[in-house]
């Protein structure tokens, strides 16, 4: 009872020491024991079922309080011993993590290996004239091995900059430009018969290249946008009985206008979530299309050559490294709760958004949000993620993956919106 913080002159009943004894020995069968639920029912109501007299006089009911107390360390000790194996070996796996990785190491490592994305940025700026959310969304997309989706009116250098950053690397490009009578075999390939060997052969398709530019994507009907599904979640093609796997790294980067309603085709749900990012490209500043004139003056600016200055090796090496960035526990619930809270928004006091989303974010965009905030970690020469990055990528990873209802379109929420009070509603660690 000294250890409870109380001081009572009153002698302890005999029965409430015979009640204390037992509880003792029901701690202690419970620390054996702990699988079996029924303990802590049992201990709650114990020294009611036992010794109903406990209520009897005041003294005895401040006995009481103390023994609801220690019931309630029981409890504790209980439910910290009930934890399940997977919570028990998360949390020993995430305090080895901690323990045996060497921020500074890393961040001098990474350091030390990410030159190549100054050289990059700068290749970029010397065709692309402002844009650096674009230029960096793409550098995101490139250390993440992300599919990317642009979005933007005609005219703001979407194609240039993704023909720019496949120059700038010393690798191979495939361009398609996606029309309405454009075939599935015009993006994979086909079998082809040869009369010489009197045999069929494959003859591969663009979708073969390190990068790919999908240009005008929904242009295509639904059939042609599907023929990009299985290379671009499992990087690989079937073409008759053969599968062939595609070269390493593979990127798709796609365009898309979304002013147009004639002659375009909606991609499917199933096609935009497996972009990791979903780029929306505004209008230059006004100091950016002053910058844009003066240097079209001397010619085309797509027509100026633009040389590799990084080769492939040095971008896998780049995106092991990337894989090997801390993300702290804290940030991965962070990322956890934000993809949630486009799920159910009710647990999370936006209960207000509810009529307004028909889905929310699949498990994909957990991984991509997590893996974009380590790449633009990356970029920022860390080695480890904070939650600035986090809400730096969230709306790239999260816009496209959000369906919104008639209610929605009625009030004119837009996913930007949702995000936004999404965002300033889940507490930031």
């Amino acid at each position: 009872f000294r250890s409870k913080g109380v001081m009572t002159a009153t002698p302890v009943p005999r029965k409430m020491l015979v009640l204390m004894s037992f509880l003792n020995l029901c701690y202690k069968i419970t620390a054996v024991f702990s699988k079996h639920k029924i303990f802590v029912p049992l201990f709650a109501e114990m020294y009611f079922v036992v010794c109903p007299a406990v209520r009897s006089s005041l003294a005895e009911r401040t006995f009481a309080c103390c023994i609801q107390a220690f019931l309630i360390e029981i409890r504790g000790t209980f439910a910290r011993k009930t934890l399940p194996l997977q919570a028990k070996s998360t949390k020993r796996t995430l305090s080895a993590m901690t323990q045996n990785v060497d921020i500074r190491a890393l961040t001098a490592r990474i350091e030390a290996q990410s030159g190549f994305v100054a050289l990059l940025t700068d290749g970029m700026a010397r065709t692309i004239v402002g844009q650096q959310h674009l230029t960096e969304a793409l550098l995101i997309g490139l250390l993440s091995d992300g599919h990317i989706l642009l979005e933007g009116v005609p005219g703001l250098a979407k194609t240039l900059a993704i023909r720019t950053l496949a120059s700038l690397i010393d690798a191979s490009f495939g361009r398609i430009q996606f029309t309405p009578d454009l075939l599935p075999a015009d993006v994979v390939g086909t079998m082809v018969y040869s009369r010489k060997d009197d045999a069929f052969s494959v003859r591969r398709g663009p979708i073969f290249a390190n990068f790919v530019l999908a240009d005008e994507i929904n242009r295509a009907p639904a059939k042609v946008q599907s023929a990009l599904l299985q290379a671009m979640q499992e990087r690989e093609v079937t073409i008759g009985d053969e599968t062939m796997a595609l070269p390493n790294p593979f990127l798709v980067l796609a365009t898309q206008n979304p002013i147009e309603q004639e002659g375009t085709y909606t991609l499917p749900e199933a096609q935009t979530d497996r972009f990791m990012l979903k780029v929306v490209v505004d209008y230059p500043t006004l100091d950016e299309e002053k910058r844009i004139v003066r240097a079209s003056m001397g010619g085309n600016i797509s027509d100026r050559p633009v040389q590799p200055v990084v080769d492939v090796a040095t971008i896998v090496q780049a995106r092991e490294l990337v894989k090997e960035v801390y993300v702290d526990e804290r940030i991965e619930q962070y990322v956890a709760d934000l993809v949630f809270a486009t799920r159910y928004p009710e647990r999370y006091k936006l209960d207000h958004l509810r009529p307004y989303i028909a889905f929310g974010g699949s498990p994909r965009a957990t991984i991509s949000l997590a893996l974009a905030a380590r790449s633009l970690a990356f970029i920022r020469r860390r080695g480890y993620v904070v939650p600035d990055d986090v809400r730096s990528v969230a709306y790239d990873v999260l816009r496209h993956r959000i369906g919104l209802t008639y209610e929605a379109e009625a009030a004119e929420m837009t996913a930007e919106k949702l995000i936004g009070e999404i965002l300033s509603k889940i507490e930031v660690p």
